[in-house]
C-alpha cells in the first residue's frame, strides 16, 4: 500500500492512527541528529518527524533531497500548542515516522520550484520542463480550479436539458476568420482535412436535426499568432447552441451559469444582476473598447464643438475629439505621461495623446496654451473634471478617438487600483455591426460571424448602407475580456446568398464552401441561436490571470511552439510520401 492518506487531510482527529503517506520531499531539515520533513502532494503538506530511535534504517532519511519521492508510515501525533501552524491546514499535528523509502529519485533540477525568485528563469526553460514548473501551488491550484470550472459548466448545461455532442476533428477548410491547420489525406491524395476552427456550422445542423439545446466543451484549432489572451493552435470552448429561442431568452437561460461560476466556484462578486445590455457603438464611444472593464466608470466624453473652437489645429483636422478625466492624474510628471499613457494611447491606433492638467480650479500645461481662459473653463465643466486631475485628448476618426483613450482608460485603471479582483463585471455586449470595411483589401467584409442575421432580415440588406446594418450578434465580456461572441443565426438561404453577395462572394462560391448548409436549411431550420465562451478565458477572469498560458496545463510559448515535446517538428521522409507530400525548400538568394 503506497498509501491510506493524502497530505492535506490529517488533523487532530487522527492523533494515534498509524498512517501511510506518499509524496515529494518539500523541505528537509536536520537538527543534530532529528530530522524534519515536509512530506507533499497535491492536497497540501504534513511534517514527518523523523527519529533516528524510531527508524531502523537511519541513512535513508540522512539521503534524502528535495524532490525526491517517498513513502512514509507512521504515527499521527498533535503538536506541542507552541509549534502549531495555524496557516497551515495540517498544522495541528506531525507523523512521527516509523518506516521510510524512496519510491522515486531525482537528478539536480534545471530550476528552484517553490523557492524560485520572481523572474529568476526564462519562461522558454520553464516551458521546456513544464511537467516540474506544474508542481507549484499556484499553477497547480489553477489547473484544479480550471477542472473545478468544466465540471460546474457540465453539470449546469445537464440540468438545463442541454446535450454533449461530439462534432468531427476531421473537417472541411471553410472561410471563418482564421486560417485552417489542415491534414493532409493519404486515402484521397492532393486532399486535405481541416481540423475545426470551431464546431459552427455542425451545431446549426444539429439544429436542423432537431436538437434543441446542444452543448459540449470543444477543442478548436487556428493557425493565429499568440498574445497573452490568446494561445496559438489551439483552445477549448463551451460551444452550445439552442433553437425557438431570441437572443435576450437565451441570455436569461445563460446569465445564471456565470452567477454560479462566479460566486460559488471562483466566491467573488458578480458586480450587477442581471447583466447590463450595451450598444456596441455606446460601448466604443463611452469606454474605447468593445470589451470593457466595467468595474470602475471613467467613461470617455465627445467634446468635438468645444475642442475645435480652440486654436490646436491637430483637434481642426480629426472628425472626431474625445476626452478623458483621470481623476489625481495631475501628479503625473512629464515622463509618465509621454511614456505610459502615450504608449497606451498609441495601442489603441492613437497617434498621440494630447492632454491638460487642473490645478487649482484652473488648467494648465499641455494644450492648455490653445485656449482662452473662458475655453477652458467650458471644457473643465463640460468634462466635469475635479480638482488635480488631468484631461487626455483622443482626436481622430469616430473609431480611433475612442480606442486610443479606452487602452489611456485601461492603464488609468490599473495604476489607481480600480479594477476589484474580487469583483466580476459581467456585460451583453450587442447591436454589432453586420459588416466592417476591410481597410488592407480595400472591400467590405463581415464584422463577425458570417452565419449571423441581420437585424431586419433581407429588406436590411438589398435597402440600406451595409455599413448602417446591425446584426443580432452579441459578445459575453467580464473584466476587460470578451469570452464568446455569439448570435442569432441565419437559416434563410436567400439571406445568406444576399450577405455573402455584399462581402463579395459569388453564389457558386458560396454553394462551393456552404452548399451543405444552404441544403440543410431548404429542409428547413428553426430559428436558432447560442455562443461559444473560451474556456482559458473563463478561468482567466475567475483567477485574474493576465496571461493565457498560465491556465493551460501543457501551452505553446509565443512562437506557437512546444519545448517540452519539441513541435512542431520535421517527421520522416516514408511519412511524407505516404500522404502524397513533398517539401520545397526555398533557395538561397
Amino acid at each position: 500500500m503506497f498509501r491510506t492518506h493524502t497530505c492535506g487531510e490529517l488533523t487532530s482527529a487522527h492523533a494515534d492512527n498509524v498512517v501511510t503517506l506518499s509524496g515529494w520531499v518539500h523541505k528537509h531539515r536536520n537538527f543534530g541528529g532529528l530530522v524534519f520533513l515536509d512530506l507533499r502532494d497535491r492536497y497540501g503538506l504534513t511534517q514527518i518527524v523523523c527519529n533516528p530511535d524510531n527508524i531502523s534504517d537511519f541513512s535513508i532519511v540522512e539521503s534524502l533531497k528535495y524532490e525526491h519521492i517517498i513513502k512514509v508510515v507512521g504515527k499521527v501525533m498533535p503538536r506541542d500548542e507552541k509549534n502549531i501552524n495555524a496557516e497551515l491546514a495540517t498544522g495541528s499535528i506531525e507523523v512521527h515516522a516509523t518506516e521510510i523509502s524512496i519510491l522515486s529519485n531525482t537528478k539536480p533540477l534545471p530550476f528552484e520550484i517553490f523557492d524560485a525568485k520572481k523572474g529568476e528563469e526564462d519562461e522558454e526553460l520553464r516551458l521546456r520542463y513544464r511537467f516540474l514548473e506544474l508542481r507549484r501551488k499556484k499553477l497547480q491550484d489553477t489547473i484544479v480550479f480550471r477542472a473545478k470550472v468544466e465540471a460546474h459548466i457540465r453539470q449546469f448545461m445537464n440540468q438545463n436539458d442541454f446535450i454533449d455532442i461530439a462534432t468531427p476533428i476531421l473537417t472541411v477548410s471553410s472561410p471563418e476568420g482564421s486560417r485552417d491547420y489542415l491534414v493532409p489525406s493519404r486515402i484521397h491524395p492532393g486532399k486535405f482535412y481541416a481540423l475545426p476552427q470551431a464546431p459552427q456550422q455542425y451545431k446549426q445542423l444539429l439544429m436542423v436535426a432537431g436538437f434543441d439545446r446542444y452543448y459540449q466543451i470543444a477543442p478548436c484549432m487556428r493557425d493565429e499568432d499568440p498574445r497573452a489572451d490568446r494561445a496559438p493552435g489551439e483552445f477549448y470552448q463551451l460551444d452550445c447552441e439552442t433553437s425557438f429561442m431570441t437572443s435576450e431568452e437565451f441570455f436569461t437561460l445563460m446569465e445564471p451559469l456565470w452567477i454560479e461560476l462566479t460566486e460559488q466556484v471562483a466566491e467573488k462578486k458578480v458586480q450587477q444582476k442581471p447583466f447590463p445590455r450595451i450598444p456596441y457603438k455606446e460601448c466604443i464611444e463611452k469606454y474605447g473598447s468593445d470589451k470593457p472593464d466595467l468595474r470602475f466608470g471613467m467613461e470617455i466624453q465627445d467634446i468635438t464643438e468645444l475642442a475645435k473652437a480652440g486654436e490646436f489645429a491637430v483637434f481642426h483636422n480629426a472628425d472626431v475629439i474625445r476626452a478623458l478625466v483621470v481623476p489625481g492624474g495631475a501628479a503625473y510628471s512629464r515622463k509618465d505621461i509621454d511614456g505610459k499613457f502615450t504608449e497606451a494611447a498609441k495601442q489603441g491606433n492613437g497617434k498621440g495623446l494630447p492632454w491638460i492638467k487642473v490645478v487649482n480650479g484652473a488648467a494648465e500645461g499641455g494644450i492648455a496654451k490653445f485656449f482662452s481662459a473662458e475655453q477652458l473653463r467650458e471644457l473643465i465643466a463640460k468634462v466635469n473634471a475635479e480638482d488635480n486631475s488631468i484631461i487626455f485628448f483622443g482626436a481622430d476618426t469616430w473609431e480611433k478617438s475612442a480606442t486610443a483613450l479606452g487602452c489611456v482608460r485601461s492603464l488609468a485603471g490599473d495604476i489607481l487600483d480600480l479594477k476589484d479582483p474580487n469583483v466580476v463585471a459581467w456585460a451583453w455586449i450587442v447591436d454589432f455591426p453586420m459588416f466592417e470595411w476591410d481597410e488592407q483589401n480595400e472591400k467590405i467584409d463581415f464584422g463577425h460571424n458570417p452565419f449571423s442575421m441581420p437585424k431586419g432580415g433581407l429588406e436590411v440588406l438589398n435597402t440600406k448602407d451595409p455599413l448602417d446594418i446591425i446584426a443580432d450578434q452579441y459578445d459575453i465580456v467580464a473584466n476587460g475580456l470578451e469570452l464568446s461572441s455569439g448570435a442569432v443565426r441565419n437559416k434563410d438561404p436567400e439571406i445568406m446568398y444576399k450577405a455573402f453577395e455584399i462581402a463579395g462572394y459569388t453564389k457558386e462560391q458560396v454553394d462551393e464552401k456552404f452548399g451543405h448548409m444552404i441544403q440543410a436549411f431548404e429542409f428547413g431550420a428553426p430559428p436558432h441561436c447560442g455562443f461559444a465562451p473560451g474556456i482559458e478565458r473563463i478561468v482567466m477572469v475567475l483567477t485574474n490571470e493576465a496571461s493565457i498560458r498560465n491556465v493551460v496545463a501543457f501551452p505553446k510559448n509565443q512562437k506557437a511552439e512546444e519545448p517540452m515535446m519539441g513541435s512542431p517538428s520535421e517527421v520522416a521522409e516514408e511519412q511524407l510520401k505516404e500522404l502524397h507530400l513533398q517539401i520545397k525548400k526555398e533557395k538561397n538568394t
